[in-house]
């Protein structure tokens, strides 16, 4: 027997529960069913801030039936597969669910595998992520007790969740290290497999000048390929312009790894993705380009915005709305411009907040220089934006969030 409902969700993660909400604010009556198979839910932007020893990382988890939206239903269960053309999602366990609209919020795929030995290497060994909740506060340890002298922080190729990410954690560590006296007795490296600093050519003068102040060597067009922690190895694909690739090996004390990232499986393997794997929908719109009663948002889709939990904020609401403009028969009328928020940590106590959207237009909230490293900003990231996002994005209010309507 199959299960049906309005409007099916796919994830009840950040962009998920922020959808259904808005959609439940805007009409009560919707049937709304979410598909998420886990029952904890992470506010993932703290654990920078548990790697830097702000946070304990409890106070970024929660029990899912604490955030879940009032009358909306949870289907507990993995996605196998979907069936576009039947209007229906397949559970991992064969269960079919029917649905009238479908909402695709399923995140994206940490793919520890890409990187041979780092599966095994993690945890141990001077090996750490922030980019997982159990290994944020090792990093934080590394970090306070570190010793040697070779530190390196890495970055995979894009696209990845919050591109600022691995550059976070590396000028807090070097903030840390430089307060106390042994930076300038170490060499850190940010093996970046990526052609520039950062993404939005704005921000990188004055990400460059934290860069001179902590030393830092970078090292473009190098892709971690390979690790061994208990011989604190790691081996580096390095492209140069005019010379062949090659391998390089390099010894390290501590090793910070971005994970290679995808779309979900079941996601790229299906007729709802574009050749690179994410769901395919209207930069604008946010509606499928090729099933009109499917859209998505966050990190699944392939927008070509950063993909960070400012920008699910900003996506809500216009996903909300044209659904319900869909249901209705009328136009589709907010268009997402892109926008998405990274708050580079470039110290303990200053963030450079870096606003842009498509095209790499900066769109600052505040009127203020958004390239200046401010307290201010360190407050915001601290105090403001996760009561922002536990009690405003998840519950439907939506600050911050107005949209753009076609002309």
């Amino acid at each position: 027997m199959s299960i049906s409902y309005q409007l099916l969700i796919v994830g009840g993660g950040a962009a998920g529960l922020a959808t259904a909400s808005s959609l439940k604010k805007r009409n009560p009556s919707l049937d709304i069913g979410i598909i998420e198979p886990d029952n904890r839910h992470y506010y993932q932007p703290g654990w920078t801030m548990v790697g830097a020893g702000v946070f304990d990382k409890q106070e970024t988890c929660r029990d899912i039936s604490d955030v879940w939206p009032k009358g909306v239903s949870r289907v507990k269960g993995a996605v196998e597969s979907f069936e576009p053309e039947n209007n229906h999602v397949i559970l991992d366990d064969g269960k079919r669910i029917g649905y009238e609209i479908l909402i695709v919020a399923a995140g994206l795929k940490l793919d520890w595998d890409a990187v041979e030995g780092l599966t095994d290497s993690l945890g141990k060994d001077g090996v750490t992520s922030n980019y997982r909740y159990d290994l944020a506060p090792y990093t934080w340890k590394l970090v306070r007790e570190m010793e040697g002298k070779e530190a390196i922080f890495t970055q995979p190729p894009m696209p990845i969740k919050c591109a600022g990410a691995p550059q976070k954690a590396m000028y807090l560590s070097c903030h840390h290290w430089q307060r106390r006296g042994q930076l300038s007795d170490m060499k850190v490296s940010f093996c970046n497999a990526g052609p520039v600093l950062f993404g939005c050519a704005t921000y990188v003068p004055p990400l460059m000048e934290y860069v001179k102040r902590y030393r830092i060597n970078l090292d473009f067009n190098s892709n971690l390929i390979k690790i061994d922690g208990s011989a604190k190895t790691a081996w580096f694909r390095v492209s140069e312009e005019g010379a062949e690739t090659k391998v390089v090996e390099r010894r390290f004390d501590m090793i910070h790894v971005c994970p290679p990232q995808s779309a979900p499986d079941f996601v790229s393997d299906s007729s709802i993705s574009n050749q690179a794997g994410w769901v395919d929908v209207d930069h604008e719109t946010l509606q499928h380009n090729k099933y009109e009663n499917i859209f998505g948002l966050g990190d699944v889709t392939a927008t070509p915005n950063a993909k960070t939990a400012a920008a699910a904020r900003k996506q809500a609401p216009i996903v909300a709305e044209n659904v319900i403009s869909f249901l209705s028969g009328g136009e589709l009328k907010p268009l997402y411009d892109g926008y998405g928020s990274c708050p580079l940590t470039v110290e303990n106590g200053k963030i450079i907040l870096a606003e842009f959207g498509y095209g790499g237009q900066v769109m600052p909230t505040f009127p203020w220089d958004s390239t200046k490293a401010r307290r201010s900003a360190w407050f915001l990231k601290k105090s403001v934006l996760p009561a922002v996002y536990w009690r405003a994005m998840l519950k439907g209010r939506e600050w911050l969030t107005a949209t753009t309507k076609t002309g």
